[in-house]
């Protein structure tokens, strides 16, 4: 067959996805492997590099047979690029080794660091800086983690390196180099020149040569080696192209990029966007920058979105997710249940807060709760949560920036919920469009490898041709969001209503934890 096909590869938190995409955005063939993660004590989550790795040949392997299996020659395979999950920090020795474990974006254990590093240095000018409020998520304050506790580690790590970085090394050899929109999720990068920060670095007394090389997005990494090829089914020398952070990937995958749509990613954590031509810094969300190579991402995130959905189901629900039927039962009988959980409302901050609180001490709550409720209550108040919070953020940015957004843009699994995709748009008042393909990280990737390989003149005109038509469109109900708004102005007052208990409570913890050590 004569079709040409690129591949987008989103090495993400729990899983590699490799999908193959034709010139239209379409997706031809996929292969997919998990990536495991260890809880080694409380609030720490950490993984091997190693096994990113095999998840990526595992991944591509499988998207290369699928190709086959469909008439495919590996030769079709024009380009490369990687999406990756952000914020999470690898160490590597002067032979590629893991020095320590990698520290995955959810791990809360630099809470200590997070304050003296930030009232050292300056809270506001780090936020001027990184774009980002301080809050435990950027690498920033896990530099400072490691070097003060393990000194070894810090020592003999040769290079800090993110998913991406490691990737392509393994892929094509050479020296570590990753795309800025991997690199400004470190914390560590000046979001105005696009380069490490220079006082940052000297703050945390840690060298530019013990970070990888910063390359625009659409730039060519390095070509896979006759080895990788072999071990994977791809063809040798195929080119890679710097992509990244799979935020930014996702904006890129609906085609955000004008300012009149913001994009949600309904995933493990709930993410969204707005694409902006200037920089913008604001607690009401952090800044990054865009996919497409100009102009920056104002972004909202709540760490604990489909993931505490899950948690909830597999630790409070009969048999969990080993039970098929659970979610479609759930939403069936949540379906029918009205507005406010009859009674009932969630504060989902189960991992702190980011935007637009940045509190680490935040925790959730379950306001109302009575002998009278179930499961089915609880699952909904939960989305219910979830879904308000994200309006409230989406609606402050819209205040800060005067930059008003016509209607959603909406990936990720919970995309698939009929439930979820109404309520926001009647929460919000906003139309919803349910994406062609939910896998919006892995085909931002694949745009930009589609701009490497020539086949767009801009990584824009790449996202405006492969993004698709939009399956669904769900209009709001005006009935039903007026009693969102009514809902919305008492899930505002939540947070300050209880945040105190919250932080004094985390305090007793610590102490309680520090008690029983001794």
């Amino acid at each position: 067959m004569a079709d040409r096909v690129v591949i987008g590869l989103d090495s993400s938190t729990q899983s590699t996805k490799a999908i193959a995409w034709s010139m239209k955005g379409e997706a031809i063939a996929e292969g997919r492997a998990a990536i495991p993660m260890s809880n080694p004590r409380l609030d720490c989550f950490e993984q091997n590099p190693s096994d990113w790795w095999q998840s990526c040949v595992d991944a591509l392997k499988g998207c290369v047979a699928e190709l086959a299996e469909k008439g495919y020659e590996p030769g079709v395979i024009e380009a490369l690029a990687i999406s990756n999950q952000r914020e999470t920090l690898a160490f590597v020795d002067s032979n590629d080794d893991a020095s320590y474990p990698a520290i995955v974006w959810l791990d809360e254990r630099c809470r200590e660091e997070v304050k003296e590093f930030s009232n050292a240095f300056g809270a506001d000018e780090i936020h001027r800086i990184s774009g980002r409020p301080v809050d435990i998520t950027p690498c920033l304050y896990r530099y400072a983690w490691l070097r003060k506790h393990e000194p070894a580690a810090w020592k003999n790590t040769a290079c800090f390196v993110d998913v991406q970085a490691y990737l392509v090394k393994k892929l094509c050899g050479g020296e570590y180099r990753t795309g800025s929109l991997s690199a400004d999720p470190m914390g560590i990068v000046d979001m105005v020149s696009g380069s490490w920060s220079e006082p940052l670095l000297q703050a945390l007394q840690l060298e530019e040569s013990r970070l990888p090389v910063i390359h625009p997005p659409g730039s060519l990494l390095g070509n896979v080696t006759q080895a990788v090829a072999s071990e994977t089914g791809l063809p040798a020398e195929l080119a890679v192209y710097a992509a990244g952070g799979d935020g930014q990937c996702a904006g890129l995958g609906t085609n955000c990029t004008s300012s009149d749509r913001a994009y949600i990613n309904l995933g493990t954590a709930v993410v969204s966007g707005i694409w902006s031509p200037e920089y913008h810094y604001n607690r009401a969300w952090r800044t990054e920058l865009a996919a497409q190579g100009q102009g920056y991402i104002l972004e909202n995130c709540l760490r604990s979105g489909a993931f505490l959905i899950d948690w909830f189901v597999d630790q409070f629900v009969a048999r969990g997710r080993a039970d098929a039927t659970v979610f479609n039962r759930l939403e069936a009988e949540a379906t029918k249940i009205p507005i406010g959980s009859d009674g009932l409302l969630v504060q989902p901050y189960f991992s702190g807060v980011m935007d637009p609180h940045w509190d680490m001490s935040a925790r959730g709550v379950i306001l109302g709760l009575s002998g009278s409720h179930g499961e089915a209550h609880i699952y909904r108040a939960l989305i219910e949560a979830i879904t308000l919070d994200q309006v409230m953020s989406t609606e402050d940015m819209e205040a800060a920036v005067g930059q008003k957004i016509s209607h959603y843009v909406a990936i990720g699994g919970g995309a698939n919920s009929a439930l979820w995709r109404q309520m926001l748009a009647d929460a919000s008042g906003k139309p919803v469009h349910v994406s062609t393909t939910l896998e919006a990280s892995a085909l931002g990737a694949g745009m930009i490898a589609a701009y490497g390989a020539g086949w767009y003149d801009s990584i824009t005109a790449a996202a405006e041709a492969m993004a698709g038509e939009h399956v669904i469109t769900v209009k709001p109900d005006s009935a039903v969001s007026e009693s969102y708004r009514e809902l919305l102005s008492i899930y505002r007052r939540l947070y300050g209503a209880v945040a105190e208990l919250n932080q004094d409570m985390v305090a007793f913890a610590a102490r309680q934890r520090d008690s029983m050590k001794q």
